[in-house]
């Protein structure tokens, strides 16, 4: 990705006054970064025009923070569909207030930002260590979820009323958005509050992050449907195992799947259009060749074969056809009509994946990403998210985030893996 002069600079609600109460040797400075290009050549392109180069700041804790913690209240939501660590980032952000900070009170909106606007008259739970102690090993979300665009207004009102000082949003590309707008209208109001985002989107399709939590465990869970899959395939005459994994726009999902699983025979993805009569024929030849076959499908891949959906869900995207049921379709249909019988079984395992518990590295993931929100709260960052990129923990600036989606690239070198590993040809058109 380019970063086409987009801003890396965090926005700041003030200067940082108050020593940090946190006992650590390891406090991050101001001056700490982390280098978007990680090659020599695209350094020195910088540095050759006399430009420092594209840079994050690291996160981590400050020596001096911005809030009083002792009369500091913070709130937490979790927003958009369910995803493996949800539990685990709020927990995080509880303990890490209360054992690093002396935070008390901490209140978890219900809903999404429904709870934040008083026309839905959601109660804010009273969120302490106890009430969290166990979360992380449940699936899905004590706060409970929603999506769709909510008053603003009412929301930073909500804020203001209940002396709420940092709000920690946890969700993808249209929570984040929304950070952006609760972000404006504080500014607009001159208050002191910080909005910091958690990126979750279990697509991983959120720019500037190398990857978000919930991915990990999705890639990991996906090996038991892809091997039932494949069993189901290998012990039938010209098996086919069809399975159906998430990934509306960018299938790193599908494409890790098919690497961590070296039974996959096609990995179709949003980002390699295919036409329906070259990927039959192919598939075909497959058969003929080796009696069976296995293929995993993002959801978003193959939506041009369709019809075009009008229809939108309540966070204004486009409601996607089912490619598994398509594809299950045609295909019979297609062998039917070429007098060559199959057995095909088809699995969609996307609902029990993302309401699982997270994996023991993606739990771990959860906790550090909730600790650095904090501290990035802590020190008066607003309108940013938490990223990971190259190995660090990052600040990314809102706006820097939602300016593009992050997608598989179709010639670089994790789809020309992808390729090596299925067989599959580069282009079925």
């Amino acid at each position: 990705m380019e970063e086409k002069n987009l801003s890396f600079e965090v926005k700041r609600l003030g200067e940082c006054c108050i020593p940090s109460p946190m006992d650590t040797m390891n406090f991050v400075r101001d001056e700490d970064h982390v280098l978007y290009h990680s090659t020599l050549p695209e350094i020195q392109a910088f540095l050759e025009q006399g430009k420092k180069p594209p840079h994050f700041e690291l996160a981590g804790p400050l020596e001096n923070i911005y809030f009083d913690p002792s009369k500091l209240k913070c709130g937490i939501v979790t927003c958009g569909g369910l995803c493996p660590g949800l539990n685990d980032v709020i927990r995080a952000i509880v303990l890490g207030l209360y054992h690093n900070y002396g935070v008390e009170a901490v209140f978890g909106f219900p809903f999404g930002y429904k709870g934040l606007t008083h026309s839905h008259a959601h109660t804010p739970l009273e969120l302490t260590p106890g009430m969290v102690e166990d979360i992380h090993v449940k699936g899905g979300t004590i706060l409970g979820s929603s999506r769709g665009p909510h008053d603003v207004s009412e929301m930073v009102d909500t804020l203001e009323r209940m002396n709420v000082s940092i709000l920690f949003a946890i969700g993808g590309d249209g929570t984040l958005r929304g950070v952006q707008a609760i972000s404006e209208e504080i500014g607009r109001r001159g208050l002191k509050i910080s909005v910091i985002g958690i990126p979750k989107t279990i697509d991983n399709d959120i720019a500037y992050v190398d990857v978000s939590f919930g991915f990990e465990t999705a890639v990991s869970e996906s090996r038991t449907a892809i091997t039932s899959a494949h069993t189901e395939a290998i012990g039938a005459i010209n098996g086919i195992g069809l399975v159906k994994l998430m990934g509306r726009e960018s299938g790193f999902i599908a494409a890790y799947a098919a690497l961590a699983n070296n039974d996959v025979n096609f990995c179709l993805v949003p980002e390699a259009p295919f036409s329906l009569g070259a990927f039959l024929e192919v598939l075909k030849t497959r058969l003929e060749n080796r009696g069976h076959a296995v293929i995993v499908a993002a959801e978003g891949a193959g939506q041009s074969l369709m019809s075009e959906s009008e229809q939108k869900d309540a966070s204004g995207n486009i409601r996607f056809e089912d490619i598994g049921l398509f594809l299950k379709e045609r295909i019979n249909a297609f062998f039917k009509k070429v007098g060559m019988k199959v057995e095909l079984k088809y699995i969609d395992p996307s609902y029990t994946i993302r309401s699982l518990p997270a994996n023991s590295r993606d739990s771990a993931f959860c906790l550090l990403l909730g600790h650095n929100a904090v501290h990035a709260g802590m020190a008066g960052r607003t309108n940013m998210v938490v990223g990971y990129w190259k190995g660090q923990f990052t600040h990314v600036p809102i706006p820097l985030a939602v300016s593009e989606r992050k997608q598989i690239d179709p010639k670089a070198w994790l789809w020309g893996n992808v390729l090596s590993c299925t067989g599959q040809p580069r282009k079925i058109m």
